[in-house]
């Protein structure tokens, strides 16, 4: 026997001894299809929520198309507070997150984010008649007096921020429901979120409204609008990966563009989140 045909037999038999003592190593993805997934999401509409344990809205269902198209579909909600959604996701509490959560920066250094799934802009909800007459972030700036209501752990802290505001103008809430109470109570005089949370919150309720003529909050010399990915661990790189191909497949199907569209996303809105790049929003600033 020669040395070239020993040598492959001896490779030959280290590859089977591997294979039956150890087993093949399981991609992510089979050990998902196999366990299914854990999701987190937070109750604000329309980004994402449960509702009598189905999830809906924007990143839920997005989410939920593109891991069927991936073999997955034993799928375990969590409802956890916006704040907790990255803590959590770093402590392994669950696999990924459908909150259309905005790609920043600073988050970018403890999570990773998939491709842009959303693009949204921004609003205020105020009392009914906005009794204050506040339209920008600038109304702010102009009186200290006024106090803004902002989600715990949500972008609009660093517009807020950005402009200013003291510590003492702004309320931390734990969840987008908590806004209109806090308004009435006088808790705060308008309570800062995207355009679409806002119009979300003042359907059906006659004691808040959204701020007309709000003016978008401007932040080193560009028009602030969101981009919304799903979250994912930093140690996930290749379930992410894996997610990312699929849902790109998704986004050029019309199933694709009715689910946003049906949360009040625009053409325009999803054109946006097309054209974004994650990699470029991370790296902004």
């Amino acid at each position: 026997m020669n040395a070239t045909l020993r040598n492959r037999l001896l490779t030959a038999g280290l590859v089977a001894a591997l294979g039956l003592g150890f087993g093949f190593a399981q991609s992510s993805v089979e050990r998902h299809q196999q366990n299914g997934i854990t999701i987190a999401t937070a109750n604000e509409i329309p980004y994402g929520w449960v509702d009598n344990g189905a999830a809906r809205g924007i990143a839920p269902e997005v989410a939920t198309a593109v891991l069927e198209t991936m073999g997955i579909t034993d799928i375990e909600w969590v409802v956890t507070e916006f704040g907790s959604l990255i803590p959590g996701l770093i402590a392994n509490r669950f696999d990924l997150v459908a909150a259309s959560q905005a790609v920043l920066p600073a988050r970018c250094e403890q999570v990773a984010f998939s491709k842009i799934n959303s693009s949204y802009g921004e609003g205020f909800l105020v009392a009914a008649g906005n009794p204050k007459g506040i339209h920008s972030y600038d109304d702010f700036v102009a009186n200290p007096d006024l106090k803004m209501g902002i989600v715990s752990g949500a972008d609009q802290l660093d517009f807020a921020q950005a402009y200013g505001l003291s510590e003492s103008q702004i309320v931390p809430l734990n969840a987008n429901a908590d806004a209109p109470s806090a308004l009435t109570a006088g808790r705060i005089d308008a309570y800062a979120a995207t355009g679409l949370t806002v119009v979300g919150l003042a359907e059906g309720n006659a004691r808040v409204e959204v701020a007309a003529d709000f003016v978008d909050p401007v932040v080193d010399g560009e028009t602030v609008r969101s981009y919304g990915a799903f979250t994912f661990s930093q140690d996930d790189a290749e379930f992410m990966a894996a997610f990312d191909e699929a849902l790109a497949a998704f986004q050029e199907t019309q199933a694709y563009r009715d689910i946003l569209l049906s949360h009040g996303l625009t053409d325009q809105d999803i054109a946006a989140a097309l054209g974004a790049s994650t990699a470029e929003l991370c790296s902004a600033g």
